[in-house]
């Protein structure tokens, strides 16, 4: 299970929207709970590094990226948790492709903006044979 502020869970509706018709993406960032739960506190928007004419159904974040998210959830005492990106006018899950780059451990929100508007907000986590992703409790709150 993995709990999104409603703080974090408005600028992900907010970054979907802005980018539309392109996706857009973002590192998850927060403590671990006991058990598996996660609690994401912070989200840190990271500008979509794919070519301009593959944005609208693909994001790349570039590892100068990740590095910077990760020295920032060091320095806030947090872990990164996974990352969100959007699906514009697609639903809101996991494609092939995907799951092709995806990671075990981490956490994937995907939400779906239909009509350059924010909708469905879902959560997959990638099984350790990276053979299929399955959907996350995601509380919002």
């Amino acid at each position: 299970m993995i709990r999104l502020s409603a703080e974090c869970e408005a600028l992900v509706r907010r970054e979907g929207e802005r980018a539309f018709p392109n996706e857009c993406c973002g590192v998850l960032l927060g403590p671990l709970l006991d058990g598996d739960g996660r609690q994401v506190e912070a989200v840190l928007p990271i500008e979509n590094n794919r070519e301009a004419e593959e944005q609208y159904h693909r994001f790349r974040i570039e590892a100068e990226d990740l590095m910077r998210a990760e020295k920032e959830a060091r320095k806030q005492n947090r872990e990164v948790l996974g990352f969100y990106h959007s699906h514009p006018d697609h639903p809101a899950r996991p494609s092939e492709y995907d799951r092709e780059f995806a990671l075990p451990f981490y956490s994937y929100i995907i939400l779906g903006v239909e009509g350059g508007r924010a909708a469905e907000l879902t959560s997959w986590r990638l099984t350790e044979d990276r053979s299929v992703f399955n959907k996350e409790e995601l509380l919002c709150r």
